[in-house]
């Protein structure tokens, strides 16, 4: 890809602290490249949604010793693994349709990840008990959707009516491709329990324009694994009044988005599917 290509086209991070964790695999999800292998029979999901260039990244990650309370013996600590996702989700609100179909086909990417990573762990294993993933989950990103949305209501809810207005009566006949459960009743599913990092925290807005203000950006994370014990609060409007703030960004505020922090408590992991063992005592361990 040349230089000039690389300025246009959509791109995602992660990082993370080396002394805290180590990568064990990484994943690119090129949602394009989904649709394609998915669009058999559906010019909706050929014009629509293999048209947009959006991905999502996902990370593997393994805790090292310095992460875990060290009054806990060490030597009988199974691994401790992380699953860690970002995506940028297609803008367009005209597309909110595109934007629910690309974050289904994120989680079942996330699902085939998870498993296959669980079955080179432990070979045999099924990687979760109750279709429940074995491999705590850590998402974010830039879903360009609103609290009310299809996506955030897919995301915290775990399912999706096929009658949901945001697919816009489109005829998009492979979406049971997408769900995690092989009884549909109606419904779009994924199996992580996930909640918002934010849902107790009133956010006016982490996308800030001339144009817009609202809720866009996300961190939900796997409820059975780990908990929240804070968050970074909500940007001070009384100071962009003060300082006649209209929109972003300026010099004063080089993004229009705002940056989200979460800090989590996780309990170590002696799940079956992962460790070849029954669950036991739990230990916390922070972030």
């Amino acid at each position: 890809m040349g230089e000039h290509e690389r300025k246009h086209v959509d791109g995602c991070a992660i990082f993370f602290r080396t002394s805290k964790f180590s990568l064990v695999k990484e994943h690119l999800v090129e949602f394009n490249q989904v649709a394609m292998a998915n669009a058999e029979g559906c010019e909706d999901m050929l014009n629509r949604v293999m048209t947009k260039d959006n991905i999502g990244v996902i990370a593997l990650l393994e805790m090292r010793e310095g992460c875990i309370d060290p009054s806990f013996n060490s030597e009988s600590t199974p691994r401790q693994l992380l699953m860690v996702a970002n995506a940028h989700i297609h803008w367009d609100p005209e597309f909110c349709d595109v934007k629910l179909i690309q974050i289904m086909m994120l989680m079942k990417e996330l699902k085939k990840f998870q498993e296959e990573e669980s079955h080179s762990f432990r070979p045999g294993s099924s990687g979760s008990q109750n279709d429940q993933p074995a491999i705590p989950l850590l998402l974010a990103g830039d879903f360009n959707s609103l609290p009310e949305s299809g996506v955030i209501e897919y995301l915290a809810k775990g399912k999706i009516s096929l009658n949901h207005s945001d697919f816009k009566e489109m005829d998009y006949k492979k979406l049971f491709n997408f769900s995690s459960s092989p009884e549909q009743n109606g419904h779009i599913s994924h199996s992580f329990r996930l909640h918002s990092a934010y849902e107790n925290t009133h956010m006016d807005f982490t996308n800030h324009t001339f144009d817009f203000k609202g809720v866009i950006d996300y961190v939900f994370y796997s409820s059975d694994f780990m908990s929240p014990l804070g968050v970074l609060g909500p940007m001070n409007c009384d100071w962009f009044e003060s300082q006649k703030v209209v929109g972003c960004p300026n010099p004063n505020v080089m993004s229009d988005h705002f940056s989200l922090l979460v800090e989590f408590e996780m309990p170590l992991n002696f799940s079956n599917s992962v460790t070849g063992g029954g669950n036991s005592h739990i230990v916390l361990s922070r972030r």
